[in-house]
């Protein structure tokens, strides 16, 4: 007999297989490479306008009037819009379909964008920073949900592999971009450029992205059956295992994010240059590793792969707090530290993505929504953790980072239960691009 959570797991598991496949695949052969292109620009959309406008944060204030408290805020809010915005659009799509929801987003993106530029003062400004963020999240949360309509075994991971390298990089990369900008005109110009963005975004889903869920698969029953979707993945304890999973790895790199200019500049005394050469070679780990999950995901397990990335960032991690009490504070082991950390979440990504997309195959929308909204809510709250216990060394960081894996690790073991292997990928041949 079935325990009561079994029970409740099967009956998840059950309600979300319960859409049929099509009989033909929504894209050709020859469409798979301009829609992954289209789909992984989608996704780093957000990410970019995140904080690409944050080095002009001090002429921000004084051209408003605003207080860096309230220049800060209008972070917050995109943040806050880009968590609602995927929580709501990935269900909404799964009953109306994703071309019209990333055309909508596509367009408000630009709209909103324009908006901030133009804004006279920092609370239209923060108004419309949440909204930005909202249209935003269109692109990254049904880019998640088209990839599951269209593609199956080790498709799946391959491509998950790429738009989590880009989750991981675009955040990184933005204040550097911004900073060209800067450089050249005032923080204004940083939201037009976004608009620009927006528009070639718009004009490429136009063109690249077909509507990849067509009527026959949708959910009915309105937004109250699809909302009640949500509700079931929401039970289903394995599926949420690894959604806590992404979501307390993603708040160890938002901690790294928020965390390590200080630490670097500040405590090791780098330069502005230099510590965007130390960020950059972090980038590349991320990218290698990325690029080696890609490739192992086709003959090793899923659940494995997840496995050795939680066990490699936890030791840079662990590793990063306990040496600098031990040896002192060392410019190299804290980046060498960092690197072997940031490598192994570059494989906890696509590895809880595939994983967790899988689980949810039924309602891609709901389940990518729930994916992509955990996952920045969590990296919004910790985000500011790393300020609150001091930056006059690198054990606030460290600790945040350490205290967020093994948040994690006991997500991983209590809950997803990788032993069980959930979601692991179906063996079709990469390329197949079948259903």
């Amino acid at each position: 007999m079935l325990s009561p959570s079994s029970a409740s797991d099967e009956a998840a598991s059950r309600a979300a297989r319960a859409r049929p496949a099509p009989s033909a695949p929504p894209v050709s052969p020859g469409q798979v490479s301009a829609l992954i292109a289209v789909l992984g620009a989608l996704t780093a959309v957000a990410p970019l306008a995140t904080d690409m406008y944050v080095p002009g944060f001090p002429s921000m204030g004084e051209t408003l009037n605003a207080s860096s408290s309230a220049v800060q805020l209008t972070l917050t809010a995109f943040l806050v819009g880009m968590v609602v915005g995927q929580l709501l659009i990935g269900p909404m799509s799964d009953g109306w379909g994703r071309r019209r929801l990333l055309l909508s987003g596509a367009a408000g993106f630009v709209l909103f964008s324009l908006l901030c530029a133009v804004a006279p003062n920092v609370e239209l400004l923060t108004a419309a920073r949440f909204l930005q963020g909202f249209a935003g999240a269109a692109g990254m949360v049904l880019a998640r949900a088209v990839i599951t309509d269209c593609f199956r075994g080790a498709d799946v991971p391959r491509y998950f592999a790429l738009l989590s390298q880009i989750l991981g990089i675009a955040p990184i990369a933005a204040p550097v971009v911004g900073g060209a900008v800067l450089s050249l005109s005032t923080w204004r110009a940083v939201f037009v450029v976004l608009a620009v963005l927006g528009v070639l975004l718009l004009i490429a889903v136009l063109k690249k992205v077909p509507e990849t869920l067509p009527p026959e698969r949708r959910h009915s029953g309105g937004l109250v059956g699809t909302f009640r979707t949500m509700g079931t993945l929401l039970g289903h304890r394995a599926f949420m295992g690894y959604v806590l999973v992404l979501g307390f790895t993603s708040a160890a790199l938002f901690a790294y994010i928020s965390g390590s200019s200080f630490v670097f500049q500040n405590v090791h005394g780098v330069s502005a240059t230099g510590y965007s050469l130390i960020f950059a070679s972090n980038a590349v780990g991320m990218l290698i590793a990325g690029v080696t999950f890609a490739r192992l995901s086709v003959r090793v397990r899923l659940n494995t792969l997840l496995i050795a990335g939680l066990a490699v960032s936890g030791t840079g991690a662990v590793a990063l707090l306990v040496l600098p009490a031990l040896t002192g504070e060392h410019l190299a082991v804290t980046w060498i530290c960092l690197f072997v950390a940031i490598s192994g979440i570059a494989v906890i990504f696509p590895s809880t993505m595939s994983i967790g997309q899988n689980l949810g195959r039924g309602a891609p929308g709901a389940a990518s929504a729930l994916i992509g909204g955990l996952q920045f809510l969590f990296g919004a709250v910790a985000s500011p953790l790393v300020g609150l216990f001091g930056e006059d060394s690198a054990t606030p960081m460290a600790a945040v980072i350490v205290i967020s894996l093994a948040l994690a690790g006991v997500a991983l073991v209590l809950l997803a239960r990788p032993w069980l292997s959930h979601g692991e990928v179906t063996a079709e041949p990469a390329g197949s691009g079948k259903h």
